[in-house]
């Protein structure tokens, strides 16, 4: 799907228009093969690298063209909480508009961008940088979100189930994914400052400063929330392994002292003559005397904290 927006200085909002013109914003999202080959040829850029905007592994980075168009990869959070996953985009910098290129449609739309950011179509750079703030407030809400769910979990340790630890291991996953992206995109954002890439106003420059500070704090969260997964599962199989170690060794002291009455009376089960086999208080004696035996292991076992 293809749709172009543009607006200038002058406007209020944004015009949708039925072509490419000079100064628009045209947003691309789950291409076909036409509409590829259309914006490759009209817009004079590169095929290769728009086929990579839709290949869901693609790595974060930033690539420029002879012509000076500039392409920045990048990958957005979709989803929220136990639900999160990533897809890739593709923002270009072309010489007559900004091109937005993404696998999946945008979780933001044309309309909250206007409600949120002053700006126009025909500031290309300034635009593009308003985007990347927008990636970047995405992510911020969704490691926040597994920020929560992480403490809430992780709370009663007593308490987790082996359901929440295949969430932690999750919710690691996808850290680790935002990781792989959030580091790379830093990078670029840092090359992008050096003003080589492309044109900066300093007010450009301020953006992209607050960029590089954001996604580096969003960076250090994510491995602060990894550090605590990996802390609550380590103490969870404490516990686990705590709480196993009690069992059998309650299951083993009780199978020592009820082994006691079973070797005796077994003895005396046989078909032979035994001492005080014929007396009709050798009952209670046997009784009286294993019980004795089963008192005396139970007080050890208790006394050296083996039960």
């Amino acid at each position: 799907m293809i749709k172009i927006y543009q607006k200038t200085i002058k406007d209020r909002d944004f015009r949708e228009l039925s072509d490419f013109g000079v100064g628009s914003w045209v947003l691309v999202e789950n291409p076909s093969e036409e509409e590829l080959k259309r914006i490759t040829e009209e817009l004079g850029l590169e095929e290769s690298l728009l086929r990579d905007a839709v290949d869901l592994s693609e790595v974060p980075r930033l690539e420029v063209e002879e012509n000076g168009d500039v392409y920045f990869f990048s990958q957005i959070p979709y989803g929220e909480g136990d639900e999160i996953s990533t897809a890739p985009v593709l923002m270009v910098v072309a010489d007559t508009c900004l091109v937005t290129v993404s696998q999946r449609e945008l979780p933001f739309r044309v309309a909250d961008i206007s409600r949120k950011f002053d700006f126009a179509t025909t500031q290309k750079a300034k635009l593009f940088l308003q985007l990347l703030t927008e990636v970047n407030s995405i992510y911020n809400r969704a490691i926040n979100s597994i920020n929560r769910e992480v403490r809430s979990r992780g709370i009663h340790l007593g308490r987790v189930t082996n359901k929440d630890v295949a969430q932690f291991v999750y919710f690691e996953t996808i850290l680790n994914d935002f990781l792989s992206n959030l580091v790379p995109m830093n990078q670029a954002l840092g090359n992008l400052l050096s003003g080589k890439a492309m044109r900066l106003y300093d007010e450009d420059k301020d953006l992209i400063e607050d960029l590089v500070l954001a996604s580096g704090q969003q960076i250090e969260s994510a491995r602060a929330n990894l550090k605590t997964i990996v802390n609550i599962r380590q103490a969870y199989m404490t516990i686990a392994t705590n709480d196993l170690n009690r069992v059998i060794r309650l299951l083993t002291a009780l199978t020592v002292v009820l082994t006691i009455p079973m070797i005796v009376t077994s003895f005396y089960g046989m078909n032979v003559m035994l001492p005080g086999a014929s007396s009709p208080e050798v009952a209670l004696w046997i009784a009286g005397g294993t019980g004795l035996v089963m008192i005396v292991l139970l007080a050890i076992f208790i006394r050296n904290r083996w039960l």
